[in-house]
């Protein structure tokens, strides 16, 4: 975990290597499989002291336009539905 929120990808890198050597040596088989599976994956997980991205406002958009498609049951005309989303987010029009 300490991996994902390093302040830096030096420091996301050191943090991997101490904690990969102490699961290779631990001789603990799925420590070892686990360790060598995100090795795969290490590039990634460490871009993410450079974008911290995640998910939720997303998750919060999709959840909000699932409430109008609740509400909306019934409308014949999707254009009025695509309207009732773009209220319900207002912001920069493009």
């Amino acid at each position: 975990k300490e991996v994902w929120f390093a302040p830096s990808v030096r420091e996301g890198a050191r943090r991997w290597k101490d904690w990969y050597r102490l699961a290779i040596d631990s001789g603990i088989a799925p420590a070892i499989a686990f360790a060598k599976r995100l090795r795969k994956y290490l590039r990634g997980i460490l871009a993410s002291a450079i974008f911290p991205l995640n998910t939720s406002v997303l998750e919060g958009v999709n959840n909000r336009i699932k409430v109008i498609k609740r509400m909306a049951y019934g409308f014949r005309d999707s254009a009025y539905f695509f309207l009732k989303i773009k209220a319900a987010f207002p912001g920069k029009a493009r």
